[in-house]
């Protein structure tokens, strides 16, 4: 390869791309080109259909990688046995935040008595989303499960739903911290959302680097997003040749530690 070409490689590496939709085209060594494509889980109505652009892209591709494929059906959760309610789990404070949240929402507080804290989170978690307008019908993974299904382009998952169940059920003392977490950046979560609804309905961030509050802590911060991004990194430094187009939840490709980062080699 010439001086030239490997400039050009690695520039084109480094570029963001010009996309009315959050995402970021990098080439790595060995003809592998990816369109890294910030996802979010539930959308609006306004968020469908998909945009024309990246239909195509999804169609031209040698495969859609996404988290895990959620066609199907989704894997059920195993509840564990406990011998008490989750009012005796959890301490007093919390279980009143948790409350006053579950009202705020119409939740029956007795859905949450055989749950695991982590679990409990995830169910806020949706409500909340569910309240500002979002619906699963919408998200963009879902979307473009569907367009990839509808050109014949094989689906491939960087990790799948088992995987993403185990990752939550090993979290120490059963994903309290999660729960705390949602529970103490509530509003701050409520703002993130829409910030991510508005990368695809306005404008999507434009530098490769951006600021975005924390909703997590360090540690599970490290768990959730940097471990899994430098597992995806691997995965996708593993592919033969080809054109790819990967559906990752949008927070995967902003701020610290990012799946661009990583696969730039940073």
């Amino acid at each position: 390869m010439s001086l030239f070409s490997r400039l050009h490689a690695w520039l084109s590496g480094l570029t963001a791309g010009s996309y009315p939709w959050p995402a970021i085209d990098i080439s790595l060594p060995g003809g592998r080109h990816l369109h890294l494509v910030g996802s979010i889980h539930m959308g609006t109505r306004d968020m469908a259909p998909l945009p024309a652009r990246l239909v195509q892209k999804i169609a031209a591709a040698d495969a859609l990688f996404v988290e895990a494929d959620i066609s199907g059906s989704n894997a059920p959760f195993r509840t564990p046995d406990y011998d008490q309610p989750l009012s005796a789990r959890l301490a007093p404070e919390l279980y009143a935040r948790l409350r006053q949240r579950a009202d705020e929402l119409a939740l029956d507080m007795g859905t949450f008595d055989w749950q695991p804290p982590w679990q409990v989170a995830l169910v806020m978690q949706a409500h909340q989303a569910q309240r500002l307008g979002l619906r699963p019908d919408y998200g963009i993974d879902v979307q473009m499960i569907a367009a990839a299904q509808a050109s014949t382009v094989p689906l491939r998952e960087l990790e799948g739903t088992q995987s993403q169940m185990s990752l939550l059920e090993t979290l120490p003392d059963e994903g309290l911290s999660l729960l705390e977490d949602t529970l103490t950046h509530w509003h701050t979560n409520a703002r993130l959302l829409q910030l991510m609804v508005s990368w695809w309905l306005d404008a999507p961030p434009r530098q490769k680097n951006v600021a975005l509050p924390a909703t997590f802590g360090h540690e599970l911060y490290d768990v959730l997003m940097h471990q899994r991004n430098r597992h995806w990194c691997e995965v996708m430094r593993a592919l033969p040749p080809g054109r790819y187009v990967v559906a990752v939840g949008a927070l995967h490709l902003y701020g610290e530690g990012n799946l661009p980062q990583l696969l730039r080699g940073g």
